[in-house]
């Protein structure tokens, strides 16, 4: 059931925190808005990393920082999705974090004036990454949710 996915009342939070308008309210027929983003990755048109996550508003940032943090900052998948996050949706005006990110960070957040508050895991990423000269798949369940596992084949 994913009717909370729609705006029950404009301009009031929902479970998520998110508060939305008229654009997403219910109606006959029609779809709601998602942050659903299962995402294919590709280098050189050949699979690079396959990767999702639920999570609500989560999802899209818990993506993104696994993305980067596997190409942009060369990580080993495993490390990249254990890696702390952070999360910003607009309202509440608040830098959610995971208590494993890097002290220095925060401070650094902190300094440019950005209001931080702790809290559990952001997300829960479930990625398959393609070896680029190997072909090897390699699959990790983000271990911060109970149950999880991977295999990739």
């Amino acid at each position: 059931n994913e009717m909370d996915d729609f705006t029950a009342k404009v301009g009031a939070p929902n479970m998520f925190g998110l508060v939305q308008g008229p654009q997403n309210a219910i109606a006959p027929g029609k779809r709601m808005l998602s942050s659903m983003t299962p995402t294919i990755v590709t280098a050189s048109g050949k699979v690079r990393l396959v990767c999702g996550s639920p999570g609500g508003p989560t999802i899209t940032t818990t993506v993104a920082q696994v993305i980067m943090q596997v190409l942009d900052y060369g990580l080993p998948l495993e490390q990249a999705v254990a890696a702390g996050r952070v999360h910003h949706q607009w309202m509440p005006d608040m830098v959610f974090y995971e208590g494993n990110l890097p002290p220095a960070t925060v401070k650094g957040l902190e300094a440019l004036g950005h209001k931080l508050t702790s809290r559990g895991r952001i997300g829960h990423a479930n990625c398959i990454e393609v070896d680029p000269t190997s072909g090897e798949l390699r699959a990790v369940a983000d271990v911060g949710r109970d149950g999880g596992s991977a295999a990739a084949y």
